[in-house]
């Protein structure tokens, strides 16, 4: 009878401690509900596995400006000299804040917006920041996916239509690069001013290029169909949240490396591919006294791993608390550097193979950005055997290269304004919803990029919308609100509480030293060096595109000064107190949540050993 008695008991104590506790669960308030509060939001999702996260950080971040804008800065500043200012930024500056942004969502369990209000609420204005530049960026990013949807289309056809002259678009300067090399040109042609098949394919056919951003034309509905097509492509990939993207870069975050091995494999086996891979690699020791040398670094480094974005904040909000994200940071600052780098051989090689076709030197055809994209590589796989195959293969890899960084940056955009009103936008279909409006928002800002004056625009965002120095202004403030104000120490105790050690020392000098100094001098030395935006170094820009890029610039950065003084402003007390009140943060314990689950899921297992 007594033994009876005591189990009752025991099943009567764990069933009161598996019933939350309104003092320490923010999901039930008793008093809340007599008051007729709404009732609190669903619950986070979280990542299913370790590699749905990985893959998608890896999707984010390694994409197109490892392969077309780092082999190309590589090579115009000192080659291999140019790894000496790289790994300074890289270990100085990108890792630790990748890593800073991934911890930070994963204790706050926020976006990027509103975990800068549980960390350091003053500043949250570095999120509204953040969300400014990712929109902008999502805006133009996608337009690069549109003109290479369009040349894939463009390239299952028996011949390339950028290979040859006497087609519509093409005009009577146009001359095949074989016709130039062997010489078979006819005396009354003045071959100096030639064009070629691929530049006029890129110019008339693709852009229908104007002559200026004055002059902005009409909607090219061929590339605003397929502009639609990557959205609608985006839509469906992020639309369930971390449950279709996780899924969805099992493909196209591994799918493009096997192409890039591809493309290397052929690239180092092409003649001419030996004197590419010098060009790329030779290095030039006296590059490294030019400031530029070192702001073209810096801000590569920040670009290539997506940091001051809010996206990787995001991502990492979807961990479980314990779970060791210092490690896999670690792991994909190696995997994306490498990515890089190795990219350069697979470029390098081919335009060297490019340039001894052509009989000119390397300078001559290596580009960035676009340039290397439509004109450079395209023209490569004329003279290739099989171009047809080789097109095909380079435009799905660029696709797949740029759409996982696409959707990431979406999921990074809209985790951080639906974790503003989470009551709300979680419920049923909501949330689906907003990203619909979010997604066809963005596609009609995107049209006026896909005009006949549609690349001045774009040129114009990708100068000033989610330009370095915008970047780097961010990442200033982030280091100085959770190193300086938070405290370096007090953030290694909570990462020591995730992942149960402290990480190496480097990481917290970084953040409360190295990082914010590397910043402001390079913010200072881009301003310094600043030149008005010009396209092709022949148009420049009018005065008035200028100010409207600028507008775009500082519409980022001025968040983080106004939503500070929009705090202070607010709040209650002596200027002293108020700031106090500021920069304390507002942790509702993670940890003591993961305890609380731990704690059920024992009680649970224990109950069932009892009544066995």
């Amino acid at each position: 009878m007594e033994n009876k008695e005591e189990v009752k008991c025991l099943e009567d104590f764990h069933s009161d401690i598996q019933k939350p506790s309104p003092r320490k669960n923010s999901d039930i308030h008793p008093e809340d509900e007599a008051e007729g509060k709404p009732p609190p939001p669903p619950p986070r999702e979280k990542w299913s596995s370790r590699i749905d996260f990985v893959l998608s950080v890896a999707g984010g971040f390694i994409g197109l400006g490892n392969v077309w804008r780092f082999p190309y800065l590589c090579y115009k500043n000192g080659g291999g000299a140019f790894l000496i200012p790289y790994f300074i930024f890289l270990f100085g500056g990108g890792l630790p804040v990748f890593f800073l942004e991934i911890a930070l969502g994963q204790l706050t369990s926020e976006g990027g917006i509103t975990c800068w209000g549980k960390v350091c609420p003053i500043f949250t204005g570095i999120g509204y920041a953040s969300v400014v530049i990712v929109s902008l960026l999502n805006v133009y990013y996608i337009i690069i996916l549109a003109w290479g949807l369009y040349y894939l289309f463009q390239s299952f056809r028996s011949e390339l239509p950028w290979s040859l002259c006497n087609q519509e678009w093409n005009t009577d300067t146009c001359l095949e690069d074989i016709l130039r090399k062997n010489g078979s040109v006819s005396p009354l042609r003045n071959v100096t001013n030639f064009t070629s098949p691929v530049t006029e394919f890129w110019e008339r056919k693709v852009l229908g290029l104007t002559s200026g951003i004055e002059d902005i034309g009409t909607v090219k509905w061929d590339l605003a169909l397929c502009l639609l097509a990557v959205w609608v492509i985006c839509f469906f990939c992020i639309w369930k949240g971390v449950r279709s993207t996780g899924k969805v870069v099992y493909f196209t975050a591994t799918f493009p490396f096997l192409m890039l091995f591809v493309l290397l494999i052929r690239g180092v086996t092409l003649p001419g591919a030996a004197e590419g891979i010098k060009f790329y690699l030779y290095p030039d020791i006296t590059r490294l006294r030019d400031p530029q040398v070192w702001i073209d670094a810096g801000t590569q480094i920040f670009f290539s791993y997506a940091i001051c974005l809010g996206a990787m904040t995001s991502l990492g909000s979807y961990n479980k608390y314990k779970y060791n994200c210092y490690r896999d940071c670690l792991l994909l600052g190696c995997l994306n550097s490498g990515t890089s780098f190795v990219s350069g051989f697979a470029i390098f090689s081919v335009l060297g193979f490019m340039a001894q076709e052509q009989g000119v030197d390397i300078a001559d055809v290596a580009e960035s950005g676009p340039g290397l994209a439509f004109i450079a590589y395209p023209k490569a796989v004329t003279l290739m055997p099989l171009p047809t195959f080789w097109a095909i293969l380079f435009f799905i890899m660029l696709l797949l290269l740029g759409l996982d960084s696409q959707f990431v940056e979406v999921e990074g955009q809209i985790t951080s304004l639906v974790d503003l009103k989470p009551s709300f936008l979680r419920k049923g279909y909501r949330r689906e919803i907003f990203i619909a409006i979010v997604c066809f928002l963005s596609y009609l800002l995107g049209l006026t990029m896909v005009t006949e004056g549609g690349m001045y625009v774009f040129q114009l965002f990708d100068y000033y919308a989610a330009s370095g120095v915008c970047l780097l202004w961010v990442a200033f403030f982030e280091c100085v609100a959770v190193a300086w104000i938070y405290g370096a120490n007090k953030f290694y105790d909570d990462i020591e509480d995730m992942i149960g050690y402290r990480p190496i020392g480097w990481m917290k000098w970084s953040w409360t030293v190295i990082t914010p100094i590397l910043c402001a001098a390079s913010f200072i030395f881009s301003l310094s060096k600043y030149q008005p935006l010009t396209y092709n170094k022949t148009y420049k820009y009018p005065a008035w595109a200028d100010g409207t890029g600028w507008i775009l610039a500082l519409s980022s950065m001025i968040c983080i000064p106004v939503v500070v003084a929009i705090h202070v402003f607010r709040s209650q007390g002596t200027l002293s107190e108020r700031l106090k009140a500021l920069t304390a943060p507002r942790l509702e314990g993670a940890s003591e949540e993961y305890e609380r689950s731990e704690a059920f899921t024992n009680g649970t297992m224990m109950k069932h050993t009892i009544s066995l």
